[in-house]
């Protein structure tokens, strides 16, 4: 009975709900639209609406994780989020490196 247990909670039990989906849709779309209507009517600076790009990026990345890829509805979520986690520092080693190299690229200059 537990091995039986144990498959069950790889399967489709562990998607959200339509609410939940509805609900992420919904935040997706708004975090969306902000930074667009912020940029195409130039209702800041360029600093402030960068600020505002970013800030709703980051929000999106987290509404993507929670409501679409469940990141805390599997078994053991502690494992996923290093894993994320351990994604995001490569990816901000290689981003940062890459800046890094182009800038101080002495054979370019």
């Amino acid at each position: 009975m537990a091995e039986h247990n144990s498959h069950e909670s790889h399967g489709h039990e562990q998607h959200g709900s339509l609410k939940s989906y509805v609900i992420g849709f919904i935040l997706s779309v708004v975090l969306t639209i902000i930074p667009l209507v912020v940029v195409l009517n130039d209702m800041m600076g360029r600093t402030a609406a960068l600020s505002v790009v970013l800030v709703t990026a980051g929000l999106q990345f987290v509404v993507q994780l929670f409501f679409f890829m469940h990141i805390r509805e599997s078994e053991k979520p502690r494992w996923n989020v290093m894993a994320l986690i351990f994604g995001l520092l490569i990816m901000l080693t290689i981003v940062i490196g890459s800046i890094w190299i182009m800038l101080n690229n002495t054979v370019a200059h």
